[in-house]
C-alpha cells in the first residue's frame, strides 16, 4: 500500500509540473510516463482538481488544466532615497513566502532585494510596483518601475550602439553604471538563481532559462515604459544561492569567473565571422580571471572571428583563462584552428 501511495504522488506530482510547463497534453504525457492507463491519469487529475490545485478549462475534447492560484498579492511604493530594500522584503514579502524551503526562501531574499535596490538607485522612477503570485509549484514575481530604463540607461551611459548591445554587457555581470556604490553583481547572480528570469525594458526582453541555461533576447512590438523584471522558482527548489556564488568566485569570493553567452552577440541571423564582433564579445572581460564563452545555439563562427579571440586576444592577456564551451564541431574546428597559429 505505502509503494502505491508513493506512486501516486510522484504521478501527482509530475502532472503538476507538467501543467505547471504548459503541457497541450498532460494526459498522454503521464500515461507515457509511467506507463499507466489514460483513464489512471484521469483518476489522478480528478483528484488535483478536487483539492483546488489544479483548475480545468474547455470542453472534454479540447479541455485544458492550469494550476490554481493560492495567493496573489501587489505592492506599490513611491520610489524614493529612503527607501529600504530590506525592510520592504522583511514587511512586505517575506510573509507571503513563509512556506516556501529554506533554499527557496533564500533566493528570493536574495534576488527580491537586489532587484528592489536596482529600481531604488537606478530607475530614477516614482514608483515601483511588486506583484507576487503563488501556486502549488511555484513562485513569480515581477518588479516594476517607472523609470528611466535600464537597457537605455546602460546604453546612454557606455556610448553603445543600441540597447541590444545593453543586453549583452549586462549579461557578463559586473556591470553598473554607478561603480562607487555597486558592483554589478546583482543581476548577473540573480539570473542564475531562479528559474526563470526576464528583464523587460523598452522594447527588447532579454531572457534566461536555468532549465537548459538558455539566453535570449526579443525585441517586443510592446514596449515596456521603465523596467520589469520577471523572476518564477519552484517552491521546493533544492538549488542554493551557496552554490551559484561558488561557481563564480574562488577562495576569497571575489568574483572571477564569468560566462558570456556567445549567441547574444548575433542580431537577427547575423554570423559571427568579424574580428569587431569577437572584440565585442570581449568587451570588459578582462575584468574576470576566467571566462567560460558559451557556444550554445552558435551554429558557425568566421575564421577572423576565432583567431581574435583565441589566438589575438589570448596573447596579449595570458593571465586570463579564455575557455570554450558547448562549441559544436564546426564551431570548434575554427577555434583549434586559431589554437595552432598561437605561436
Amino acid at each position: 500500500m505505502a509503494g502505491t501511495q508513493q506512486r501516486g504522488r510522484l504521478v501527482r506530482r509530475y502532472l503538476l509540473e507538467r501543467i505547471g510547463a504548459g503541457s497541450a497534453d498532460v494526459v498522454h504525457e503521464t500515461a507515457r510516463q509511467f506507463n499507466i492507463t489514460r483513464q489512471a491519469v484521469n483518476k489522478h487529475l480528478r483528484r488535483l482538481l478536487s483539492d483546488g490545485h489544479v483548475e480545468a478549462r474547455g470542453t472534454t475534447r479540447n479541455r485544458r488544466y492550469a494550476l490554481t492560484v493560492i495567493q496573489q498579492e501587489k505592492i506599490e511604493l513611491a520610489l524614493d532615497a529612503q527607501l529600504d530594500e530590506n525592510v520592504i522584503w522583511r514587511q512586505n514579502i517575506a510573509p507571503i513566502l513563509s512556506e516556501l524551503s529554506s533554499s527557496a526562501s533564500r533566493i528570493w531574499a536574495y534576488g527580491c532585494q537586489e532587484m528592489l535596490n536596482n529600481a531604488i538607485d537606478h530607475s530614477s522612477g516614482s514608483k515601483v510596483i511588486v506583484t507576487v503570485t503563488k501556486n502549488i509549484v511555484a513562485t513569480a514575481m515581477t518588479i516594476m518601475d517607472d523609470g528611466h530604463g535600464i537597457f537605455r540607461k546602460i546604453k546612454e551611459s557606455m556610448g553603445l550602439e543600441d540597447e541590444r548591445h545593453a543586453v549583452f554587457e549586462l549579461s557578463k555581470g559586473k556591470l553598473t553604471t554607478a561603480p562607487d556604490n555597486h558592483t554589478g553583481e546583482g543581476i548577473f547572480f540573480t539570473s542564475r538563481m531562479f528559474d526563470f528570469f526576464a528583464i523587460c525594458s523598452g522594447s527588447v526582453d532579454f531572457t534566461r532559462n536555468e532549465s537548459d541555461g538558455s539566453y535570449w533576447f526579443f525585441e517586443s512590438d510592446d514596449p515596456v515604459a521603465g523596467t520589469a523584471v520577471h523572476l518564477n522558482l519552484a517552491n521546493a527548489t533544492e538549488r542554493s544561492s551557496k552554490e551559484i556564488f561558488d561557481q563564480f568566485t574562488n577562495g576569497d569570493y571575489a568574483f572571477s569567473k564569468t560566462v558570456v553567452p556567445v549567441n547574444l552577440a548575433r542580431y537577427e541571423d547575423d554570423a559571427l565571422l568579424s574580428r569587431s564582433q569577437a572584440r565585442r564579445v570581449l568587451m570588459r572581460v578582462d575584468r574576470f580571471s576566467t571566462v567560460l564563452l558559451d557556444f550554445k545555439d552558435v551554429e558557425q563562427v568566421g575564421q577572423a572571428f576565432a583567431d581574435e579571440v583565441f589566438r589575438v586576444f589570448a596573447r596579449t592577456h595570458p593571465q586570463i583563462e579564455i575557455v570554450p564551451i558547448n562549441a559544436n564541431s564546426q564551431v570548434m574546428s575554427m577555434i583549434n584552428r586559431a589554437y595552432s597559429h598561437r605561436k
